[in-house]
């Protein structure tokens, strides 16, 4: 199959940018969404989705088509950023031409967790539930704050404020993938 008719799969994840290229035999530095990115180094096929340029094209060069796949050659950690080389990325400019693209990988493709480990994937969209069982909501995103993470839980009740529970043992009791729900310590502020 040709691999710019490769579907995107359904499981697809972002899980970085192209910031540009890096190099003059067509490497691309990217900057990932992880501060452990080992699901981009376990995938040798990155799917590619145009996102929002970071600079405008360069007067007077082509602007070249995105590739649906990459085919990974080569990724290293490099700084606070990843780079890599591609199949059919020869030059600087094809891969300049990817700059601000949207890096996917398949969620299948993720290295397994250890236990009581999850990928934020995961959590979004599973109900979170207090010990008396009063449904608080549902996982709406994470923020990294550097320590831990931070549970956004939209409310089911309109108008509600978001609820943040920090991603600790100490208010979370366990996550039950299986019946989609979050366990924790926590009570909403009458």
């Amino acid at each position: 199959m040709d691999e710019d008719a490769t579907p995107l799969p359904d499981d697809a994840v972002e899980v970085a940018r192209v910031l540009g290229a890096w190099g003059v035999k067509g490497g691309i530095r990217l900057k990932p969404f992880s501060s452990d990115p080992q699901a981009l180094f376990s995938s040798k096929r990155w799917f590619v989705q145009p996102g929002e340029r970071i600079r405008p094209p360069v007067p007077g060069r082509p602007v070249l088509p995105l590739p649906r796949v990459l085919r990974v050659l080569q990724a290293r950690e490099q700084g606070d950023g990843i780079v890599a080389t591609c199949h059919d990325l020869n030059d600087r400019d094809a891969a300049e031409a990817l700059t601000g693209a949207r890096i996917l990988v398949s969620r299948a493709s993720f290295p397994t967790p250890d236990d009581n480990e999850f990928y934020w994937v995961d959590l979004i969209g599973l109900r979170v539930s207090n010990r008396e069982g009063v449904l608080l909501g549902t996982v709406h995103n994470l923020i990294e704050t550097g320590p831990h993470c931070v549970l956004c839980i939209q409310s089911e009740v309109p108008d509600a404020a978001e609820v943040l529970i920090p991603f600790v043992d100490a208010y979370v009791d366990r996550v039950d993938r299986e019946a989609s729900c979050i366990h924790v310590d926590w009570q909403l502020d009458d």
